[in-house]
């Protein structure tokens, strides 16, 4: 980095997207939950937007519930520098790219072991380069320490069917330190290819709310996510699931293969066993059809729009309702 020269103001502003502009040389914060890099979850490292100096690894990113990228510690700490932030009444500790001066965010001391250190960056100041481009892109220097590539066969996936999707995503989300790799929500079962959430809501189109998990089997079993799923929905009402009801609120079981279908149907009869006293169980088991990821705006929603999301969730009746059913 010692041969680079930072491009003059003007030079930067037809270089640089409004909001890059913003964030690196006048010190903005772009919005939570609305930015490129905070749900990103491939292995890679981030480098300077302006500079392309690397700064952090997806070794050290974590999920800090803030809707920003997080990190332990930085990539090549002399990249880095940090300076005392008096802005808005508070004291907070700035970072910065050293070569680029782009301002990044900041470093907090609430972050997880070992290092102790929220790093708190802003996705706008950064550009990711995945593992596999890191040769091609120059940076060959830092392959190593992502050791070998994983299988693609480990990652596996799992498609249900519970209703509201905002409401299913956040009990498979608590499972990524067990072994679930990602989540997103969306529609299956239906005719209509691509469907909008207008669509489905208007009925007609065969589609369900639905949530597509995707996980590594040689950590968490798909016995365990399907034991996640029946307790979080009411497998009794076949015209929708809690305050929502319709064909697009039904609850299902997706399988992708015989292995899936086999454990399904297992855990269907347990369900039955266990519930027998209290009525018909009705979610069906089915062949995975295609899934059609939704809407950003929806993906994450508990996340994105918390209090909304606890609202709707309460006056929906889904918490009371699981406990009469389940406890």
């Amino acid at each position: 980095m010692r041969d680079f020269k930072k491009p003059t103001q003007e030079e930067l502003k037809k270089k640089l997207t409004k909001l890059q502009y913003e964030v690196t040389q006048e010190e903005g914060t772009e919005r939570p939950f609305q930015n490129e890099y905070w749900n990103e979850h491939r292995a890679g490292i981030y480098v300077d937007v302006v500079s392309g100096e690397p700064l952090f690894s997806s070794v050290d990113k974590f999920d800090s519930k803030t809707g920003w990228p997080s990190f332990t510690r930085p990539l090549v700490k002399d990249n880095i520098a940090e300076k005392t932030d008096r802005a808005f009444f508070m004291v907070r500790t700035e970072v910065r790219s050293r070569h680029a001066s782009s301002h990044l965010g900041h470093v907090f001391d609430d972050g997880p072991a070992p290092t102790g250190l929220r790093y708190c960056i802003n996705s706008a100041a950064l550009r990711f380069i995945p593992r596999e481009d890191l040769a091609k892109e120059g940076y060959a220097e830092y392959e190593g320490q992502f050791g070998a590539a994983p299988e693609k066969s480990k990652a596996a996936r799992a498609v249900f069917a519970g209703g509201c999707f905002w409401c299913m995503q956040p009990p498979f989300d608590a499972l990524k330190d067990r072994g679930v790799l990602l989540t997103q929500v969306g529609y299956t079962g239906g005719r209509a290819a691509n469907p909008t959430y207008e669509d489905v809501c208007e009925g007609g189109t065969g589609h369900v709310e639905a949530i597509e998990v995707v996980y590594d089997p040689t950590k968490i079993k798909y016995a365990d996510l399907l034991s996640v799923f029946w307790r979080n929905v009411d497998p009794l009402d076949e015209r929708g699931q809690f305050c929502d009801k319709g064909d697009q609120y039904t609850s299902a079981v997706y399988y992708l293969d015989d292995e899936q279908k086999k454990q399904a149907e297992q855990s269907l009869e347990s369900v039955r066993s266990r519930l027998k006293e209290k009525g018909r169980i009705v979610t069906p088991i089915r062949a995975a059809v295609p899934f059609y990821p939704a809407e950003e705006y929806h993906q994450d929603y508990y996340l994105k729009n918390p209090l909304r999301y606890k609202y709707y969730r309460f006056g929906c009746g889904r918490d009371a309702r699981l406990r009469a059913v389940w406890e």
